[in-house]
């Protein structure tokens, strides 16, 4: 028997899994939609739990970066805040930034990995190479926090650990613009420390960056990630197809399945899929975006919720939102 505080306590379905008309799976979740002037317009599940909001937090370590005096614009602002997809054009800006900040790959705490997009994993492989530390998604953060470290005189040896000052001003970036106390500081996939928000609290801080006073820190961020979102992301990827087709979007996912949105007027979105399940990114994604208000019959939601399911090599069911 179920307890029915056990069962208040399971979150909704937000996808289902059907193969050949049959619905075969579901994934769980939270999701919140702020309206234009930041209140809560639509919430399902528990959006007031925290999170780890994963690479969700980047924009907010980037600012962070900023405000320790590192001067980063464009591009390498933009990677700052990245989860590249190991693409040459990533992976050599990284390098470029490792020299200018006179810094060796071999600083890089990220732990050594292949290039996040499939494609370029199987290229990456049939050319002879190994994991590395810059192939690792977030190579383009690390490199940035060894640069504020080296501008500061901080020790670079300790640069992930949770009491380091630059670990510091992250974590007073988080709580600004979250407007919540972190409470949980984890670490993170790449060895960062991680803090935890809601749903409400991520949702709120990207609104925040959008709507931020031109030439600030938090602008600054969301402006270079949405004048070069090929670098935040990848060329395949749903963070890069939004922040390029809808004007104005601030767009990042993080792993276990967590996304977060703002548009300019200052609607936005946040989720994390229970299981972590990245396949049910885009159905939900493209439902929330329909939430905010985006036109439904617009080409890039189409792309973004397009999952498929496979059946001796075709297609044969999907991954549908289900809310």
């Amino acid at each position: 028997m179920t307890s029915t505080s056990a069962t208040a306590a399971i979150p909704p379905v937000l996808a289902e899994v059907v193969r050949s008309g049959f619905v075969e799976g579901h994934h769980r979740g939270s999701l919140v939609v702020l309206a234009e002037d930041g209140s809560v317009e639509t919430t399902a599940g528990n959006a007031t739990a925290p999170v780890f909001p994963r690479s969700c937090n980047k924009p907010m370590q980037a600012a962070a970066l900023l405000r320790a005096g590192l001067d980063l614009s464009g591009e390498r602002l933009a990677l700052a805040a990245a989860s590249h997809s190991g693409e040459s054009f990533h992976l050599d800006l990284v390098r470029k930034m490792l020299a200018e900040h006179k810094l060796s790959d071999s600083a890089l705490q990220t732990p050594p990995d292949l290039p996040l997009d499939p494609v370029e994993a199987e290229t990456y492989l049939a050319s002879g190479k190994v994991r590395d530390r810059v192939t690792m998604n977030c190579s383009g953060k690390h490199t940035a926090m060894l640069a504020a470290c080296a501008l500061n005189g901080w020790d670079p040896a300790s640069y992930l650990d949770p009491c380091h000052p630059l670990q510091r001003l992250i974590l007073d970036e988080v709580q600004a613009a979250s407007g919540e106390t972190v409470d949980t500081v984890g670490t993170d996939g790449c060895g960062a420390p991680l803090m935890a928000i809601s749903l409400v609290g991520l949702a709120r801080a990207f609104r925040s960056y959008v709507l931020a006073e031109p030439g600030t820190p938090q602008r600054r961020v969301a402006d270079a990630m949405r004048a070069h979102p090929e670098y935040v992301a990848g060329t395949r990827r749903p963070d890069t197809w939004l922040m390029r087709e809808v004007p104005g979007a601030l767009s990042k996912m993080g792993a276990e399945a967590v996304q977060a949105v703002a548009l300019e007027d200052g609607r936005a979105l946040a989720f994390k899929i229970d299981d972590g399940g990245g396949r049910a990114l885009g159905p939900v994604l493209a439902r929330g975006l329909r939430l905010l208000g985006l036109d439904a019959d617009a080409p890039v939601l189409a792309r973004i919720a397009d999952a498929p399911l496979l059946g001796g090599g075709e297609r044969v069911g999907e991954i549908r939102a289900a809310f």
